[in-house]
């Protein structure tokens, strides 16, 4: 048995900050509520009706009210609100009128609207307060209208005048759900607290109004107008999220009957945590807690102690060695059985001093057969991938233009109108919510979301653009921001260049990316586009899904306007666009679709740039791997050729230098791996060829497939093919066979190179990056990057 010297508990468990938020708590009576019958009807009637008017709606809602008070009169209790509840109307929602007319026949349309008018004037006179579930249930607008007339309405008005920039339809919900808290709970809207504004959202979803429970519009109203404190979030999705936990309450939450281990348990991963992330620490307590002690637990009731019996441990691992359903019943192999033994063995092996044998062996955790699979599959993959990339991006590249020429053509369509787009005919629908376009395609009838289309074209095509030429992982990339440029001289030429700083997610070494001019003309439209004419990118806050905390706001770059808010994207949303890229792109190996996943351009960056010659020491410097066997591990084995190419590429240079790619990167080697770039520079554009590679063109940059030509220099390549044009006249007419061929293949490589001119020349132009200039907070020198 688990001594309790031995395994003492923790007794200072970190207060639940979630009781910071609780919401106000519904009064059991007021003054509304307590009023007699008669000084109840003369001051509803006085609110709500003109009795010198005579107007037909009044003289309904004196008789709907009389009617209604004489039926909550026959109900128990001392108030209206204890009459309303005792009743049974609030449990039956939408069909409360049944009650007060059961037993007088056929119930006709104007009796349930007398007593529904009637009811309008009690609610909004806070003479009862309905629960959230029938509030939610009701259709009565003139209520809602009625409320805030009756209770704050220049309040209301000044709200809904902050609201302005929002559709009438977002300002119509965040009215509502600031009317249905000040109806529940009382009081007036300055009154209204954090807890009452997540105790509404949970009901919304508890009740199936997802829609409307994703709208928050309201919070952030009170939060902007200072209703809220200075201390909450601003955000109400921050307050929506679990967050981080103490090690107490994550282990409580498994529900450990033995207190001596559960003690263990919290001691033992309190110790653990400052070395893991959160999202880490929360995996070990689910395979310690969950899937080892509870299972136990379950299996063997009141069992105490960590010393397990072999028959006991045996039962154990082959219960977790397969899913299963609530029944116990094998649903399919686990996968990472082995991993989870892991993690048990490390936890016995940690409390030996506490004399407890670990019931696992060190042969029952080898896993290298497994990562020998797993390294297999993803060589396999990229393999597969590789040589299909450039297929991928006229895919995406098409799929982004055709849904902006959709929806183009839309907005310029009236509703109800035709229009042809790509041979394909649409029918414009009426906007959505939001301004979103909708049309219905005229072959199948299938009604689709052009503005969520468009959206999802244009961020799949970024994402591909960005992780295909920096080979940065996917939460890095969704933590670029505009302070992430940073103006960098060239210490020979002094020649300034963009680069781009990349934050750490997985180490905790920030690292410089050269911007390429393909990767510069994708961050800035999409700089562009998160702009939407601003003269700055929105400041947004960004919760780690690892850390479990919220960020500052911050310009992040990959951001889009969700309803009323700007929203940082998150790395689901990335992972519904690729698939989609992956549905419409209609790639397929061996008759299957071939899907594309974030960290898939990451494994083809590497292999790319290490077949191409690129030393991997610095490889793995720019894939930010603190060793160089990550590096490798990432680049997969081609066919022979490729593998003996690169063979007698390392085998060459380990001759000259048998060491020297297995080290750190030295400041010379780095500053020579950009003087490459400096000699790239010629009259006509850019050499693109790959780094430590001479000219094997003897600088004939004409004919070179890889020069990437310059618009700019449209008319000095001109003159050169005018030029050319004399020179093969006079080889004819000289007879100079050998030159005519010669110049004849310069001029088709010249004619070849001005029609890429001119088709760059016709390209949008480039927008300026809008590096910050403040380098002093954001930049950094080549002295300390290389430190």
């Amino acid at each position: 048995m688990v001594q309790a010297d031995v395994a003492k508990a923790v007794e200072s468990p970190e207060e639940d900050k979630s009781l910071e938020w609780e919401p106000r708590a519904c009064e059991a009576s007021w003054w509304q509520t307590r009023q007699s019958r008669e000084g109840l009807v003369e001051r509803l009637l006085g609110l709500f009706t003109d009795p010198t008017a005579g107007l037909i709606r009044d003289k309904t809602r004196r008789r709907g009210l009389s009617k209604l008070l004489d039926w909550l009169e026959g109900q128990p209790g001392e108030t209206w609100q204890d009459r309303w509840m005792a009743s049974g109307a609030d449990a039956a929602g939408s069909e409360w009128t049944d009650l007060p007319l059961a037993g007088r026949g056929a119930i006709k349309r104007h009796q349930r609207d007398e007593l529904a008018t009637g009811l309008v004037l009690l609610v909004a006179g806070q003479a009862i307060r309905p629960s959230y579930p029938w509030l939610l249930r009701q259709r009565l607008t003139v209520m809602l209208a009625e409320a805030r007339a009756a209770s704050e309405p220049d309040a209301f008005r000044q709200l809904e005048q902050s609201a302005q920039h929002a559709t009438i339809a977002a300002r119509s919900d965040a009215l509502n759900k600031l009317t249905w808290i000040v109806i529940r709970k009382g009081g007036l809207v300055r009154d209204i607290t954090v807890g009452d504004c997540i105790e509404l959202t949970a009901s919304l979803e508890e009740h199936h109004f997802r829609g409307s429970a994703g709208r928050p519009l309201f919070y952030a109203l009170l939060k902007e107008t200072g209703v809220l404190p200075a201390s909450a979030p601003w955000r109400l999705r921050a307050l929506r999220i679990e967050g981080r936990r103490s090690v107490e309450q994550i282990v409580d939450g498994y529900g450990i009957e033995c207190r001596a281990v559960r003690n263990l348990l919290v001691e033992y991963l309190t110790e653990r945590a400052p070395e893991l992330d959160h999202v880490s620490l929360r995996s070990i307590a689910r395979n310690l807690c969950r899937l080892f002690w509870r299972d136990l637990e379950i299996h063997h009731p009141g069992i105490d102690s960590l010393r397990l019996a072999p028959e006991v441990a045996q039962a154990w691992k082959e219960r977790l060695a397969y899913i299963r359903d609530v029944d116990g019943h094998p649903v399919r192999p686990r996968v990472n059985f082995r991993s989870e033994l892991v993690f048990v063995r490390a936890f016995y092996q940690d409390i030996a001093r506490w004399a407890a044998p670990c019931p696992i062996k060190a042969s029952e955790c080898a896993t290298k057969k497994s990562r020998s699979g797993v390294k297999s599959r993803m060589d396999q993959r990229t393999r597969t991938q590789l040589p299909l990339l450039a297929a991928l991006l006229r895919a995406v590249d098409q799929q982004r233009k055709d849904a902006e020429n959709r929806i183009t053509a839309a907005r310029a369509t009236p509703a109800g109108k035709r229009f042809l787009v790509a041979g394909q005919e649409f029918e414009r629908c009426r906007s959505g919510q939001a301004n979103r376009v909708y049309a219905t395609e005229g072959t199948t009838g299938r009604r689709r979301n052009l503005t969520h289309q468009e959206e999802a074209g244009f961020w799949s095509w970024a994402t591909v653009e960005v992780l295909r030429h920096t080979g940065i992982r996917i939460e890095e990339m969704l933590e670029l921001t505009h302070h992430s440029f940073i103006a960098y001289t060239l210490p020979t030429t002094g020649e300034v260049v963009p680069m781009l700083q990349v934050a750490p997610s997985k180490t905790d070494a920030e690292r410089l990316l050269l911007v390429s001019p393909e990767l510069a003309e994708v961050l800035t439209a999409v700089i562009f586009r998160v702009r939407a004419g601003h003269a700055a990118l929105p400041l947004v806050s960004a919760y780690d899904v690892f850390e479990q905390t919220w960020s500052p706001p911050m310009p992040f770059l990959f951001q889009r306007r969700y309803g009323t808010e700007d929203r940082p994207l998150t790395r689901s949303y990335i992972r519904e666009c690729l698939v989609a890229t992956s549905q419409s792109a209609q790639i397929t190996v061996a008759g299957n679709p071939l899907e594309w996943r974030p960290h898939d351009f990451r494994r083809i960056f590497v292999t790319d740039a290490i077949r191409s010659g690129l030393p991997p020491h610095i490889a793995a410097k720019i894939c930010g791997h603190a060793a160089l066997d990550t590096t490798m591990g990432y680049a997969a084995i081609y066919s022979e050729d490729v593998i003996s190419h690169h063979r007698a590429f390392i085998a060459r240079r380990r001759t000259e230098r048998p060491s020297e790619e297995y080290r750190e990167l030295t400041v010379t080697e780095w500053d020579e791996f950009l003087a490459h770039f400096e000699l790239r520079k010629v009259a006509l554009g850019t050499c693109g060829r790959d780094y430590a590679t001479p000219c094997q063109h003897e600088n004939a940059c004409v004919r070179c497939p890889l020069l990437l030509v310059d618009p700019a220099q449209m008319p000095r390549l001109q003159e050169i093919h005018a030029n050319l044009i004399d020179r093969l006249q006079e080889a004819k007419d000289q007879g100079w066979l050998g030159e005519v061929a010669a110049i004849e293949t310069t001029m088709a490589a010249a004619a070849q190179k001005l029609e890429e001119m001119r088709d760059r020349a016709a390209q949008p132009s480039t927008v300026h990056l809008g590096m910050p200039a403040f380098r002093r907070d954001a930049g950094r020198s080549s002295a300390e990057f290389m430190d």
